[in-house]
C-alpha cells in the first residue's frame, strides 16, 4: 500500500474530533495514492511521505487565498506542494498542505445535495492531486485531472462529482 503520514491541525470549531478526521483522511488519501500507485504507475517514496491537512474556516482561507493567490475570497481548499513535482513522477519526503475551509465546504454540499462527508471526500482528493503535480488551468489538463478525481472517487463508492453540474473546481 502506499503509505502517507498525515499530520492534521484543526483551526476552528465545528470540524470532528481529530482522531475521526484522521481516520476519515487516512482512508480518503490511501484510496487516492493506491489508485495513483496501480493505475497511473505513481512512484511514491519507501518512507511514507508527508502531507499536512489544515482544517479552517472561510476568514482563514480567504486571508491565504489573497495572501498566495492574489484572490480576496474565501474557496473551498487550497494546496500548496512543498516541492515541484509533475504527475508520474517521484515526489519528495513531504508532499505539502492542503487547507480546507469549513464553511464553503458545508455551502457547497448544500448547494450539490450531497453530504458534508462525500464533498469533503471530493475536496481532500482534488487537493491531493495538486501535491503531485495535477492541475486545471486550461482544458486538457482539467480533463486529465477530472478524470482521475471522478475514477478515484468512483473507488470510494462515489458518483461523479461534475456530472449535471457547473460547480467545477477554481483554478
Amino acid at each position: 500500500m502506499a503509505e502517507l503520514d498525515i499530520q492534521i491541525s484543526i483551526e476552528n470549531i465545528g470540524w470532528p474530533e481529530e482522531e475521526t478526521l484522521l481516520a476519515f483522511c487516512g482512508r480518503v488519501l490511501a484510496a487516492a495514492a493506491v489508485y495513483l500507485r496501480d493505475s497511473e504507475k505513481q512512484p511514491f517514496p519507501t518512507i511514507p511521505p508527508e502531507v499536512s491537512l489544515v482544517f479552517t474556516d472561510d476568514a482563514s482561507i480567504q486571508d491565504i487565498n489573497a495572501e498566495w493567490r492574489g484572490k480576496d475570497k474565501a474557496t473551498n481548499v487550497l494546496s500548496f506542494p512543498a516541492f515541484p513535482v509533475q504527475p508520474g513522477k517521484m515526489p519528495g519526503p513531504m508532499l505539502g498542505d492542503i487547507i480546507i475551509a469549513r464553511e464553503t465546504v458545508e455551502r457547497e454540499a448544500h448547494e450539490l445535495e450531497k453530504s458534508f462527508d462525500d464533498h469533503l471526500t471530493h475536496l481532500l482528493v482534488h487537493g491531493f492531486l495538486h501535491l503531485l503535480g495535477y492541475d486545471h488551468m486550461n482544458s486538457t489538463e482539467a480533463e486529465i485531472m477530472e478524470g482521475l478525481e471522478t475514477r478515484i472517487l468512483a473507488q470510494l463508492g462515489l458518483s461523479d462529482p461534475y456530472e449535471g453540474q457547473d460547480l467545477k473546481m477554481e483554478p
